[in-house]
């Protein structure tokens, strides 16, 4: 009777070890996977946009101030991916079709940041944007010339890029929507199109009072 006793007691502890570090891990339940845990702390801290150049398919060179009091979509891409990039970027495509056309350039902006500037150039970037029929203004491709601020921003916003030495990068891919001050305030899986372009629209009929 004893020995039952004692090892329902050892049962127990174990179950409330193992449920303690699951709530702990999962961020007390909101969050299953590390991705989501990290989704959900950036929704949470809202980072700012830092300081950065960017340069575009075009060779402008500016600031995210550029895209002031507008509303920014941004990937985070390298034209060199075969994979996900891909994907991402006709995702993307999509959403940017499902936009009422008098929004675009007025109230969003879609921005393609690639994370490999060295390659992709703005020449490269050019031919890369055809492939999605970006119009290369109101859907823009850009790099981060100067690494350490493109380093910035990526673990500003929570983008994991990781180099395998020979050219290519294993890296997280989402859609991430800015405000006209600089400010993340949401990041949304690229794989729900509908729900995304939905949000951004009534995003703006709630800002306009529709």
């Amino acid at each position: 009777m004893i020995k039952n006793k004692q090892t329902l007691y050892s049962c127990l502890v174990v179950l409330l070890f193992g449920f303690s570090l699951f709530f702990i891990g999962t961020d007390g339940f909101t969050a299953y996977t590390a991705e989501t845990a990290r989704v959900t702390k950036l929704i949470d801290e809202q980072p700012e946009f830092p300081e950065v150049t960017l340069e575009d398919s075009a060779g402008r060179t500016y600031s995210i101030s550029e895209f002031e009091d507008k509303y920014v979509f941004i990937t985070f891409i390298y034209t060199g991916c075969t994979t996900v990039c891909i994907q991402l970027e006709q995702n993307m495509a999509q959403v940017y079709e499902k936009i009422p056309s008098e929004y675009m350039g007025k109230e969003f902006v879609f921005l393609s940041i690639s994370f490999d500037p060295t390659r992709d150039d703005p020449e490269m970037l050019d031919k890369y944007k055809d492939m999605f029929n970006s119009d290369g203004e109101t859907w823009r491709m850009a790099r981060i010339p100067n690494q350490s601020e493109l380093d910035s921003l990526l673990d500003k916003f929570g983008v994991i890029v990781i180099p395998d030495g020979n050219g290519n990068f294993a890296h997280n891919s989402a859609f991430y929507l800015v405000d006209g001050k600089g400010t993340l305030v949401d990041v949304m899986d690229f794989t729900e199109i509908d729900a995304a372009a939905n949000k951004l629209v009534n995003m703006i009929e709630t800002d306009k009072g529709e």
